[in-house]
């Protein structure tokens, strides 16, 4: 199942693989803007002439034709950065922009991918079909995926699988399971409207700062007494805009937050809860409610056959020893739309040591990764698709 050839090809390139991610980590770009990291992978695939097409407004969708016909399997890597200052200034590769870094590994599996495709193009006329290769722009906002796929990403596409680098397991573990991965996440925002007033005659006023601080307070019970307790969920508060003035009550309130779960029916009963519980609360007091609520990505639900492959692939490439069991986790990905449309499975590559300070969270301004374990992201991705398309 595992091709020699590959793994000594990865091998052989670990020194561009670096240098690939350190280039991309110095040049971050927010979701949506990533136009020279668009311009940098079409001309590093024009140089191993491997056809492609750019998406818009950024993105790349390439494609290895194998010397042999068969199926088609997709591989995914995302690039954009985040709107967070780089804390690690003494690093020599550390973000130039301001206020932007890659806090979240995408310049990894950037990397890791561009490398996989240089490997796989070097043993395609052994390859019994296609590798698609999708190189997604604004996965940080949700977008992203859902734009690939409607411009033609996963058409005549078998399979796909993804990786992630993820600093909380240990370098080069790598865990796939069946099964949830990632929740879904959606956000949603509340709008009370009340009655303002001077702060010294409450009794003629409806004081929307106890509107929403009472649907706070009690929106919680949504999951603690509503949901089945055999069903994860969070619902969270995160933003909170009440009142203007210390002597004025309040007229308006706007409360924001996210809803994150697995189970679809779950979700559609948070989205009617969240309602009801502000059209509730704010009758409660007179006021006005109004629920605006944005569903974004799906939960990413490995597929079984896609998840044990990717298990078998990684035992047989680097042992039964890298194998992990990583609780699923309530953070979201936007692959999940990749899924809608063909199985899969998407994997964690660990990337974090202590000695290394390497362990620090996703999307904090001291996240960097064991550069370690790129090598085996790269190689997983390469593997993965020989090992598909030969089974």
């Amino acid at each position: 199942m595992i091709h020699n050839g590959l793994k000594e090809l990865i091998g052989a390139y670990s020194d561009e693989l670096t240098k690939l991610r350190r280039k991309l980590h110095r040049e971050p770009e927010v979701s949506w803007e990533e136009f020279k990291t668009t311009q940098f992978i079409c001309e590093y695939l024009d140089g191993l002439g491997i056809p492609f097409k750019r998406t818009e407004p950024t993105g790349v969708i390439a494609e290895i034709a194998g010397g042999k016909p068969g199926k088609t399997v997709a591989l995914r890597g995302d690039m954009d950065a985040l709107q967070v200052e780089e804390l690690n200034k003494d690093l020599p590769y550390a973000s130039l922009e301001n206020g932007k870094m890659h806090a979240c590994g995408h310049d990894a599996h950037t990397a890791m991918l561009l490398i996989a495709a240089k490997a796989l193009n070097e043993i395609k006329e052994e390859l019994p079909g296609n590798v698609r290769l999708l190189f997604q722009p604004a996965e940080e906002v949700a977008e992203g995926a859902k734009m690939m796929v409607e411009q033609g990403a996963m058409e005549g596409v078998d399979n796909v699988f993804g990786i992630h680098i993820w600093s909380q397991m240990p370098t080069h573990k790598v865990s796939c399971t069946p099964g949830p991965s990632f929740a879904s996440a959606d956000i949603f925002k509340v709008t009370f409207k009340g009655k303002g007033g001077h702060g010294a005659m409450p009794h003629d006023c409806i004081d929307a700062a106890i509107v929403a601080s009472s649907f706070v307070m009690n929106v919680q019970s949504v999951v603690s007494r509503t949901i089945d307790a055999q069903q994860p969920a969070v619902l969270t508060i995160g933003k909170m805009m009440v009142g203007t003035r210390f002597n004025i009550i309040a007229e308006n309130a706007v409360i924001e937050g996210t809803v994150r779960c697995f189970d679809p029916e779950t979700r559609d009963h948070i989205e009617k809860q969240l309602e009801n519980y502000a059209e509730k609360t704010a009758s409660i007091y007179g006021a006005g409610a109004k629920v605006e609520y944005i569903r974004g990505s799906q939960a990413v639900i490995n597929e079984e056959y896609s998840a044990n492959l990717v298990q078998k692939v990684a035992s047989e490439a680097f042992g039964e020893d890298f194998l992990y069991n990583e609780n699923p986790t309530m953070g979201a990905e936007d692959f999940s739309f990749y899924l809608d449309k063909a199985p899969g499975s998407f994997a964690l590559v660990g990337s974090g040591n202590p000695e290394k300070d390497t362990e620090w969270a996703h999307h904090h301004g001291k996240f960097n990764i064991d550069e370690d374990a790129l090598s085996t992201g790269a190689e997983l991705y390469a593997q993965y698709a020989w090992a598909y398309l030969n089974v």
